[in-house]
């Protein structure tokens, strides 16, 4: 398996995910008469991101984690979303962008040095693969699996097959 082939179609394939829940959130709100922004606005913990902060981090690791991997212009795109709609719409980019990056631009990636930001005026850098095994690839699982934990906990009919993102049932 190639570089690319464990990275980009992985984060392809959960984006995609992320979007169906999404829109079965956005249907439970329709009928329940909730208020999008209510489930927009929820939280796990008063302390914790909300769905739509979850959202913009899960876009925001995998796009940006694309880009520093490949050598390409690191994405840059306000947080402003504030309907589902507009998530969508952000969910769509980042994968465009994604799939814009020619796969060969992935070669030598797991080992060309990767630095990204760990805070204000900090950064740091770490090799390809483990910057996509210990930084990229586990908080893009966390800030997606956190958006369906959101809307689970509030009530949208979701199971393990829509967070895997396996329509076939």
């Amino acid at each position: 398996m190639s570089f690319y082939q464990g990275t980009a179609p992985v984060f392809i394939h959960m984006l995609t995910a992320l979007s169906a829940v999404l829109k079965k959130g956005q249907a439970y709100a329709e009928d329940k008469n909730i208020k999008p922004e209510v489930l927009l606005n929820a939280r796990l913990y008063p302390t914790m991101f909300s769905l739509t902060n979850q959202v913009q981090l899960a876009c925001d690791f995998s796009g940006k984690a694309c880009a520093r991997l490949t050598q390409t212009d690191v994405p840059s795109m306000p947080d402003d979303e504030t309907t589902f709609e507009q998530l969508y719409a952000r969910i769509d980019k980042v994968i465009a962008n994604i799939k814009a990056i020619p796969p060969e631009k992935y070669e030598g990636g797991d080992t060309r040095d990767v630095t990204f930001p760990t805070g204000k005026d900090k950064t740091k850098t770490l090799a390809g693969q483990m910057f996509f095994n210990h930084v990229a690839l586990p908080n893009f699982f966390f800030h997606v699996t956190t958006a369906y934990d959101i809307l689970r906990h509030n009530g949208v009919e979701l199971g393990k097959m829509d967070f895997l993102g396996v329509t076939d049932r």
